[in-house]
């Protein structure tokens, strides 16, 4: 916790924390856009089956009307409406005969679509669902390629944990950027499904790493004070990219130009991100006083901090760090957080907080075409309440403290999303209300654990714990999705499951885990010791003075 000294010295919160904000703008940006881009690039569009004889020109009656053929050609579906994946064997010409009745309609010979199928073109021109007929027997793709880049979200948080806390966090994040950026370009050019999918996990791959050590840099490079609202505008730029996720989609109508628009920006900040330092407290924690020294001055004289070559030397860095230095963090691995008590506790309990939320977010935010029509404004709607309750998470965790503002939010999300369950299809401004809250609920709640997580943790294994928790998360990630593929047997096992397990998850987190507000980031297990041996006696002379104002 030293390190708060010398980054006073290097002018605290300055130019450069502004600076590093703004060139980690354009990434977060367009993480959403990747994140929830097939709510548009994978939309099913109104189909049906090809018909000769109403799709073929040349044989195509001239004396009846368009719903006639249709009348003749597909069976009606379940909700009385053309069904969307049979069609008559032959045409039923008497099905034109006023007097005809619905037994000679159900007893029509039918098929399914084998000449592939007529999709509705008015709102998007293409769709990986149209490009790849991902209907009828095929529908269940959709999900599981969602399900595949889930897959890579947490594979790639896991390795970029691990990776980040041996090779350094900037290079790992360069690569993430660039591995992003190729592989979603790349996509546009897929072939098939298979490959378009496997394109998808590499990206997801990498986007999980530059999630991951944004969010550490920043917290890394702020202090205390300024820590959560530095944090929080981050994840403000989060919800402008999901806003404007809504624009381009409403302006790119075609998946492939849209695929392309959310992948270039990786590779332009891939360019200018060379300026960007090392975290120090990193380079100290690994031995390396010479390159940390290095790293602070730069951000001093970018502060306009001119005494800190007298400030900022060798002996001062070492005398200051002298004991996170000395106690052998360098050498941690992921290991040590399941040996160090105070760490196994932590870990797993976060663990457990981030599938719960990620299993409901993720079944909330990936099944727009559940809630309404209009897309765009859906989106749209959710990227402005997303922007709320990022603001509104300051005041939060300073007035609630990080503990109860996370495991509150999280119990109102799953509220809302359970309350969902009672509104009635028809009734659906009410139901998009209820949602859109249970987003807004999500916006506090995902900052919150950003915050906090990276509070629970020492420098010397934040990465590997952030990474791994992350990693866990992501399964609730993957089984959201998978989740909504049991909705035709069981319809309200999905909902249930969204609303239930963030309540439950934020009980568990309020019972066993402190509150970090105020502390400064613990840099070694041994501040994590002296952080919980401190509460412990403010706890005891609370009760001394409770116990005397009684008396």
């Amino acid at each position: 916790m030293a390190f708060e000294e010398l980054l006073e010295r290097a002018g605290g919160m300055g130019l450069f924390q502004v600076l590093q904000l703004a060139t980690l703008f354009l990434p977060s940006l367009f993480t959403p856009p990747n994140l929830l881009l097939e709510n548009f690039s994978a939309v099913s569009p109104s189909h049906r089956c090809w018909t000769s004889v109403l799709d073929n020109g040349s044989q195509i009656p001239a004396n009846l009307t368009p719903e006639a053929l249709l009348a003749v050609s597909i069976p009606l579906g379940p909700d009385q409406q053309p069904h969307r994946c049979r069609r008559f064997r032959h045409p039923q010409w008497q099905l034109l005969d006023p007097n005809n009745t619905a037994t000679n309609r159900s007893e029509a010979a039918t098929e399914p679509c084998v000449d592939g199928w007529v999709y509705d073109y008015s709102t998007f021109t293409s769709t990986i669902v149209t490009t790849w007929d991902l209907v009828c027997s095929d529908q269940g793709l959709k999900p599981l390629g969602q399900s595949v880049y889930m897959m890579g979200l947490l594979m790639g948080t896991f390795v970029w944990g691990i990776l980040s806390s041996r090779l350094g966090r900037k290079p790992m994040l360069t690569w993430c950027w660039l591995q992003t950026g190729v592989a979603g370009t790349s996509t546009v050019f897929a072939p098939n499904f298979p490959i378009y999918c496997g394109l998808r996990f590499l990206s997801a791959f990498g986007l999980s790493g530059s999630i991951l050590i944004t969010t550490t840099l920043i917290a890394e490079w702020t202090t205390t004070r300024w820590r959560a609202v530095a944090m929080t505008i981050q994840c403000c730029t989060y919800s402008m990219g999901q806003m404007g996720l809504a624009g381009l989609a409403f302006a790119l109508r075609d998946w492939r130009a849209l695929q392309l628009a959310v992948s270039v920006p990786f590779l332009l900040t891939f360019l200018i991100s060379w300026w960007l330092p090392e975290s120090a407290r990193w380079l100290l924690i690994k031995g390396k006083p010479d390159q940390a020294l290095g790293e602070l001055q730069k951000v001093a004289r970018i502060n306009g901090c001119k005494e800190a070559p007298k400030t900022l030397t060798t002996e001062v860095l070492k005398s200051t760090m002298e004991e996170e230095m000395t106690c052998g963090e360098a050498q941690r691995t992921l290991l040590d957080l399941f040996q160090v008590p105070i760490l196994v506790r932590r870990i797993w309990v976060m663990s457990m907080v981030s599938v719960c939320i990620q299993l409901s977010y993720y079944g909330l935010v990936l099944d727009l075409q559940s809630l309404g029509r209009d897309l765009f404004l859906l989106q749209a709607l959710f990227g402005a309440v997303d922007i709320v309750g990022r603001v509104t998470s300051i005041p939060m965790l300073s007035l609630l403290g990080r503990r109860m503002t996370l495991a509150s939010f999280q119990a109102l999300a799953g509220a809302c999303i359970l309350a969902n369950v009672l509104v009635p299809q028809d009734l659906q401004a009410l139901r998009v209300a209820l949602a859109v809250l249970g987003r807004g609920c999500f916006a506090i709640t995902l900052t919150s654990i950003t915050v906090y997580g990276t509070e629970l943790f020492p420098t010397s294994l934040r990465m590997a714990a952030n990474g791994f928790q992350q990693s866990l998360g992501r399964v609730g990630a993957i089984a959201g999705p998978l989740l909504r593929m049991a909705h035709q047997t069981l319809p309200l096992l999905p909902p249930l499951s969204y609303g239930t397990v963030p309540i439950v998850s934020g009980l568990v987190m309020r019972l066993c885990l402190p509150d970090t507000q105020g502390q400064p980031l613990p840099d070694t297990v041994q501040n994590l010791e002296s952080q919980r041996h401190s509460a412990a006696r403010d706890n005891r002379k609370a009760v001394i003075i409770t116990q005397s104002t009684w008396l």
